[in-house]
């Protein structure tokens, strides 16, 4: 069964979701693990390549976007549709919903800002998941 974190930047915590992923990501990819980021639309997905190259000074992440780079070669995947298929360690959603294609993960990342909006739709996916049976982690983020 997949295990579902959720991340939530505390009202004192500096920066936003984007870089709360970038810190997701450089962990997981640190732990030695493949990541697919979900990213709902292409405008999203564009920043958050962006922050990712500018993340730190000191290291690298290597990434892309799917389409754009050799995934075999690339261990942080950024992708509007779940693809590719082959991908199944680490999936940090950015979407609104709940990806369809989750269940094939060890590991589902959630993270959340203080946006409205973005809290609203987190608690949703929360109530679904925890509906369905998942065993969920909260992580508050200072």
């Amino acid at each position: 069964m997949t295990r579902i974190d959720f991340y939530v930047l505390a009202r004192s915590a500096r920066g936003d979701r984007l870089g709360l992923t970038c810190r997701i990501a450089e962990r997981a990819f640190g732990d030695g693990r493949r990541l697919l980021i979900h990213c709902p639309d292409q405008p999203l997905a564009r920043q958050l390549d962006q922050r990712l190259w500018t993340y730190r000074d000191d290291s690298f992440l290597p990434h892309g976007l799917v389409g754009e780079t050799n995934p075999a070669l690339t261990p942080i995947l950024i992708s509007a549709d779940g693809e590719p298929a082959g991908e199944d360690q680490v999936l940090i959603n950015l979407g609104a919903e709940v990806p369809e294609f989750f269940g094939r993960f060890e590991r589902l990342c959630e993270p959340l800002d203080q946006d409205p909006v973005v809290l609203q739709s987190g608690r949703a996916r929360w109530k679904y998941y925890q509906d369905c049976g998942y065993d969920l982690k909260h992580h508050e983020i200072t």
